[in-house]
């Protein structure tokens, strides 16, 4: 009769475990954006159901090459709503939004062209290897 007792506590054990759907802290994303608006969009619209399920998420967005586009100022999605909106939305949620030097060497922007609170970084892709690398992040690429 002591496997009774031995079933109740795993069955109560596995369901605490279950009840529980961030029992070592919170999902750390690294999205990576290089591909332009079309995927920026769709990339920020997972972002946005990523927060939806998992308020608690630590994502980054990286951005290089074409992606670095929807973070002009003054830069518009397909039905005319400004990606500066979102962004700001977004980085109210705790998400970090982050611009490649090399593609502004190498297209010849300017910080001044993006919005603000935009982080940059030396090179997109090297960023997101240190954040999956060293900081445990997952890679996301939509």
């Amino acid at each position: 009769m002591r496997v009774l007792p031995l079933v109740f506590f795993l069955f109560f054990s596995c369901a605490a475990a279950a009840a529980d759907p961030d029992p070592v802290g919170p999902d750390k994303v690294v999205y990576h954006l290089n591909l332009g608006l079309d995927q920026a969009s769709a990339g920020l619209r997972n972002v946005r159901n990523h927060l939806e399920v998992n308020p608690k998420a630590k994502i980054v967005v990286v951005t290089h090459s074409l992606g670095v586009d929807f973070l002009m100022k003054g830069m518009k999605d397909k039905n005319g709503n400004p990606y500066e909106t979102i962004v700001q939305t977004l980085e109210g949620d705790g998400v970090r939004f982050e611009v490649c030097l090399i593609t502004l060497r190498e297209r010849k922007l300017k910080k001044e062209q993006f919005i603000d609170d935009v982080v940059f970084v030396p090179s997109g892709v090297a960023e997101i290897a240190r954040l999956q690398q060293r900081e445990g992040y997952a890679y996301l690429k939509p």
